[in-house]
């Protein structure tokens, strides 16, 4: 059943991206020529609302849904590995018109070029699991 609901949000998750332009290849090449401010406000809502939530469950000390306490680990501060890794995603965003969550919302819309991207990202995302331990961190 649970899944049952996971899949309900995650449709519904993909139908708001799509109906907002948010998997549009158009809006994304307007918001890295700085051309709109569409996207922009859709990225910092979603910032916004994820400092609000993580905030809540820290403060609050929520549940997850089975019951375990949620434990949020804090990461590494360390500047090269978030300015690389930002600029490799940018990068990746830039080239392929849409970052993770959009392609299979892409996939999803009927836009099957997309599925080359997505077995890129998955065949990247096993190489560096493969890479990892042999990479700066």
């Amino acid at each position: 059943m649970r899944t049952i609901i996971y899949l309900a949000i995650g449709i519904f998750f993909g139908i708001v991206l799509f109906k907002s332009e948010a998997a549009s290849w158009f809006r994304i090449y307007e918001m890295f020529q700085f051309g709109s401010f569409h996207m922009y406000g859709i990225i910092g809502s979603a910032v916004g609302l994820g400092i609000i939530g993580i905030q809540l469950i820290k403060r609050r000390k929520i549940k997850s849904f089975s019951g375990d306490e949620i434990i949020i680990t804090p990461k590494e501060k360390s500047f090269s590995r978030y300015i690389f890794g930002g600029i490799i995603f940018g990068l990746g965003w830039a080239l392929a018109g849409a970052c993770p969550g959009p392609m299979f919302v892409l996939a999803g819309a009927g836009y099957f070029p997309i599925l080359i991207v997505i077995a890129a990202s998955i065949l990247g995302t096993f190489l560096y699991g493969l890479l990892k331990d042999k990479l700066p961190h």
